[in-house]
Order: C-alpha cells, then structure tokens, then sequence
C-alpha cells in the first residue's frame, strides 16, 4: 500500500482534503519556480465544458493562425507549438501539473503570441493550473460526467465554473443554449459573451445546414456577420465553431479572417472522423462516451442519413456508472441498430458494464434492435457486413486513443485504421 492510500485509510476525510489541497498548492508553487514561472506574461484561452474542448481549442487556434498569430495548443488529441504538431499518446488532457508548467516553457521559448489549452474539471478541482492567467474563458457546455469523482451535478458544475473565477479571465464565452448557463453566469467574475441559437445571443447561430460534406451556419452579433462552413459533421461542432469565431469576435478579427480559419480545421483525430474506403456506407469515429454526446452525434448523423443509423459502442470501465443505462437509453432512441460491445474495461468485469449499459438500451424498448458482442473488433465488423447503400455506422467511445484498456492491461488500438482495415477486408 502506498503512502497516498495509508493516508486516506487513517486520517478523516476532511483532515486529508486539507492536507491535499496544501501538497498540490505547494507542488504547484514549486513547479512554477522550477520552471521559472513559464505562463507569466502569457496570452491565454481556456476552453472547460463536458464535451467539445478538444475540438473548440482546435477551431480556436485555426482562427489565430489565420489572423497571423503564432500559437501553442494543448488537447486531448494533439499538441502544437508553433505549427509543431504531436499526438497526445496520454488518455489524458492535463494529468499532473508538471505538464502544465512544462508546455507553458515550450510555448515561452517558441515566442508564442497565444496559447490555447483544453482543462479539465478535475485539472481544475485539483489546482493543476495553478500560475496560469486567462485572458478569455470559455465553457461549452455541461451534462452528465465524472460523478465517479464529484458526487453531484451542482459539484461538478462548481469545479468547472472556477475557469470563471480564480483564474483572472476578462472575458467569458458562455453557450446560452445550455441549461447550466444561468449558474456558470452567475458564478462569472468576468464579462460574459454568449453563443447560441437564441435571439439574445451576442453571437447567434442561424441557417444551420448538415449535409454529406460537412456543416454550415450564419453566425450574427451586433457589428459582425459571417457565414461559416466546416468539414466537420455535426450541429453541435457548429456550437464549438461559434465559440472560435466568438473569441475572433472579441479580439476585433475581421470576420473573413474568422471564416477562413473555421473552415481550415479539416478534421480532429476521433472528432466526427470519417473512415472511407470504397464502402457505399458511411463510417465515423467519435470520442463520444457521454449520453449528450452520443445523442447529439446520432441525432446530427439521422439528419445526413438516407438510410438505416447504426451504433457501436459500449462504456468504460472504473468511471461514473450512472450514465451507462442513460447511454444505452440515448442509443435506443437515436439509432436503428446497436451492436453493443466493450469500451475501455479498466479493472472492471466486461460483461457487469454492457449489462448496465443494456438495462437502458431495455428501458427505451430497444432491444430487439440491440446486439451484443464483447469483442469489439467483431461488433464493427458485424456493423459493417449488416450495413447497406446509403447507412451510416457510428463508433464511440475510444476515438483518436491509440490504446485501450482491458482488465488493467493497455493494448494497441486504433479504432480508424481499424474500421479501415475491416472496411477493405469486407
């Protein structure tokens, strides 16, 4: 048993959260020093919310880019610096506050003009940004997640909204359309901007427009107008489009500028990835492993599909068990077929999680349309061999991970390639 552990067993509860919270502040302070106070004098954009950071952060750095600006970004997916681009091979945004200092000092010697980074709620519950000044703040949205770590939606919702308040942001850009908007308002130190489909929206989306080649919208706000279109499938990426061209906005960019750099984002690796190799379906990747995410995923798929939607998905292991049945509840709703399958497994027994997940999937009355296969491998390729012209195959949950973790033991996985080869073997 480790030191941690031996703690928690004999100390209370609320001895240890003190003592905790100490050795992260002081850890911070000492990493700071370490690395010489990297974030200081930085320009910066943060990006929270339960689901579309990674993308957002991306749309976010394509508009800077445009504008002329040198950057540094740090995501699930990738990093860059400085038009560097690196895979993060973590499953992991910001784990430890080493990697916050440590990608602050790159983008200090690269002599960036902004760095763009994705936080997470438990980076910010745990102080793993601590030294960080934020110039804009962004939520995108909040629904189900992590109550494995923070019980409640409200604690959850008070660990996000600390972006808003401990971290000296001047600007927040805040989704109008989210139920959670009123408290992350309310809860804001700094001056709101909002994105939305609502009439009050300081930037509101219209004309939204899916179709094969990807999605389009007429962004409007008081002195700006632009028509923005990415590859990118899905209304909910317009939502994460808007929060780009929101903070171009608050920068006073041209709108053209804005425009151009939403539409040079071709692809996020995992985000609404689409796999094609001469099938006459249509196959996308999706790091979807929240109810909302799966919904708006197959919700945004249903209006570009022709023909029958089908899912592949399952949940993942050591992680908040309360949303597994809604997921399934979700895929019964939204979906034609469901070939329900393992996730991530972690330390948990496979077959305990797809029965959570399936209680769901049995509340919505889907199983008739439900198959279940464990191996994940052989769910995709039963999706494929069922699928006809003009259907549509969705695979959530591992997304741009190139591993997955099953019973403790991380084993190469690359979901794309995958479905790719499986698609060329067919």
């Amino acid at each position: 048993m480790n030191l941690k552990k031996i703690v928690r067993k004999v100390v209370p509860k609320t001895a240890v959260k003190i003592l905790e919270e100490s050795y992260r502040k002081g850890r911070g302070l000492a990493l700071q020093a370490r690395y010489g106070f990297p974030a200081r004098g930085m320009r910066v954009i943060a990006v929270t919310g339960t689901n579309g950071k990674s993308t957002t952060c991306a749309f976010i750095n394509e508009v800077l880019k445009a504008a002329g600006y040198k950057t540094a970004v740090l995501t699930t997916v990738f990093y860059e610096v400085d038009g560097q681009v690196t895979p993060n091979k973590t499953h992991f945004t910001i784990d430890r506050q080493s990697i916050v200092q440590s990608f602050f000092a790159k983008a200090k010697n690269a002599d960036v003009d902004f760095v763009i980074f994705e936080v997470t709620s438990h980076a910010l519950d745990q102080h793993r940004i601590m030294g960080v000044k934020v110039e804009i703040a962004a939520i995108t949205n909040l629904t189900q997640e992590h109550l494995d770590y923070h019980g409640t939606m409200q604690e959850y919702a008070r660990a996000k909204s600390l972006l808003l308040r401990e971290y000296g942001a001047k600007q927040a850009i805040l989704n109008i359309d989210d139920e959670w908007y009123e408290y992350f308002r309310g809860r804001s130190k700094a001056q709101v901007f909002t994105i939305g489909t609502k009439t009050q929206a300081d930037l509101r989306i219209k004309a939204v427009k899916l179709d094969q080649d990807g999605s389009s919208a007429e962004l409007a706000g008081k002195d700006f107008k632009a028509a923005v279109s990415t590859n990118i499938i899905g209304e909910f990426n317009l939502y994460n489009a808007a929060v780009a061209a929101a903070v171009g906005n608050i920068l006073n960019l041209d709108p053209e500028i804005i425009t151009k750099g939403i539409a040079n984002l071709k692809k996020v690796d995992g985000r609404m990835q689409r796999v094609e190799a001469g099938q006459n379906f249509e196959v996308f990747v999706d790091f979807a492993i929240t109810p909302d995410a799966i919904e708006q995923a197959l919700l945004s798929l249903r209006q570009i599909t022709k023909g029958k939607l089908r899912i592949v998905f399952g949940a993942t292991g050591d992680r908040d068990k309360q949303k597994r049945p809604k997921m399934g509840e979700v895929a019964a709703k939204c979906a034609d077929y469901i070939y329900l399958t393992d996730d991530e497994t972690y330390t948990e027994e496979p077959a305990l999680i797809r029965e959570a997940v399936y209680k769901g999937i049995k509340a919505a009355k889907g199983t008739k349309k439900t198959i279940v296969i464990p191996d994940r491998r052989e769910a995709i390729a039963a999706a494929f061999k069922d699928s006809q012209k003009g259907d549509a195959v969705l695979l959530t949950g591992i997304g741009h991970e190139d591993t997955r973790n099953i019973g403790g033991r991380q084993i190469p996985w690359n979901e794309a390639k995958i479905a790719e080869q499986l698609l060329k073997g067919r």
